[in-house]
């Protein structure tokens, strides 16, 4: 039943969004890629809002339902609640028979399997493709890096004009059409040129454009390296879309780290926390380690959750991450989920770091609470189910109002939470 109503809906709102745009004709931008859609997207839609009225989600729509009412600027109702749909179709009547506010709209496009892309490629075409990386996503359902890679490539048939991190795609898989753009740390269409953290913990960053002949410089909070891709092709695409120096420079500075993205919180004994506990994969976790080492202090520690969905790569890339673990930079490393505990964890104390196992995120803040101090800093990094690093940050905060700013707090999220870890 639910497969058959998912079907009509997808059938009924795709055909919506065809009208609507060939009514009202909004230029379309969509992000794909293994790592850091979210924050990409939310770098472009921030830049881009300095001229243009953009239209896009903060969370997650990006399967073949949710993201057609990106569009609307709808929320979606459960597959089985017929009423709730019939609202948002009619709602989405109006917005095509009537004014159209958007003149951007920004999309996220998920890849969780093989063939998964083939359903927007059927319904989709954009303006501007982004592909910000091809590194082990849900590998679980990919047999191997080239069928991630075949399927994160499905976007050059989407968009008329792809822009791609050339930091984080293999070469062997950079065929892209003339006419694309590639940003990165290199001589690329957009480089990026980024100094140390500052004593304040601000990033500054240079970025050159010479298509553009346009060069911009800020100093900004997004202080992992990892998240400054984003920027660039958000600048890439101001300039694209007729966006002055100044105000691309504006945007790039209003984009501040968000929930659960490598985001600076006060701990408890005027600690320091990163928080980056949205989600975890190797390349994501390896980059934050390299942002905590950076970051200035007496005691660092590094809270490791276990990285979901990896199938049969999973030893090795726990194991990967297990050597990133520097012991003259870390104190002590905390992991938290069964194959963190058993390869992450092994793998850093092969590397000569000491760490400490973990059955639940609770049990790891009853671990880091009491060795907090003024100079401490903890990196908070891990997948959800089975992990829920977010639950050791709430402990740790120095206020706990701060709690509003980690993600999953939802009392929907609090009672999964409490369901998985109730015998632990």
């Amino acid at each position: 039943m639910k497969r058959y109503l998912k079907a009509i809906v997808v059938k009924i709102i795709w055909s919506q969004v065809d009208r609507l745009r060939a009514t009202h004709s909004p230029l379309v931008i969509a992000v794909a890629g293994s790592i850091g859609k979210t924050g990409t997207k939310r770098a472009i839609a921030t830049v881009l809002s300095e001229t243009k009225k953009v239209r896009w989600q903060d969370g997650n729509y990006n399967d073949i339902v949710s993201v057609p009412l990106i569009f609307f600027g709808l929320d979606m109702p459960s597959l089985l609640n017929p009423f709730g749909w019939l609202k948002v179709f009619y709602r989405a009547e109006r917005q095509i028979r009537g004014e159209y506010e958007p003149d951007i709209v920004v999309l996220e496009l998920g890849t969780d399997y093989d063939g998964n892309m083939d359903e927007f490629v059927q319904r989709l075409k954009v303006d501007y493709g982004v592909l910000t990386a091809i590194s082990a996503e849900h590998m679980v359902n990919f047999a191997d890096m080239d069928e991630v890679a075949k399927e994160e490539l499905k976007i050059t048939q989407i968009a008329g004009i792809v822009l791609a991190n050339a930091d984080q795609i293999d070469k062997k898989y950079q065929k892209f059409e003339s006419g694309s753009l590639l940003y990165g740390d290199g001589p690329y269409d957009c480089s990026i040129n980024a100094s140390k953290l500052t004593k304040d913990l601000y990033r500054p960053v240079n970025f050159s454009l010479p298509k553009f002949k346009q060069k911009v410089s800020v100093k900004t909070r997004m202080i992992g390296r990892q998240n400054l891709p984003g920027l660039a092709v958000a600048a890439q695409l101001g300039f694209i879309l007729g966006l002055s120096n100044e105000q691309v420079t504006r945007g790039l500075e209003k984009v501040k780290p968000f929930a659960g993205r490598m985001q600076l919180l006060l701990g408890k004994k005027q600690s320091l926390l990163i928080d980056d506990t949205y989600n975890a994969s190797p390349e994501a976790i390896i980059a934050a380690l390299g942002t905590l080492y950076e970051v200035p202090g007496n005691q660092k520690i590094a809270v490791l959750g276990q990285m979901n969905e990896l199938g049969t790569f999973s030893k090795e890339m726990h194991t990967n991450v297990g050597k990133a673990c520097d012991p003259k930079q870390l104190d002590l490393v905390v992991t938290i989920g069964d194959d963190a505990n058993e390869y992450l964890a092994a793998s850093a104390e092969k590397n000569g770091c000491r760490v400490v196992r973990c059955p639940s995120p609770y049990h790891a803040a009853d671990i880091v609470k009491p060795l907090l101090k003024k100079s401490t800093i903890v990196l908070l990094k891990g997948s959800q189910n089975g992990v829920f690093a977010e639950e050791v940050t709430r402990e740790l905060l120095q206020k706990s109002s701060d709690s509003v700013k980690l993600v999953r707090q939802s009392p929907t999220w609090l009672s999964v939470k409490a369901k998985q870890f109730r015998n632990v």
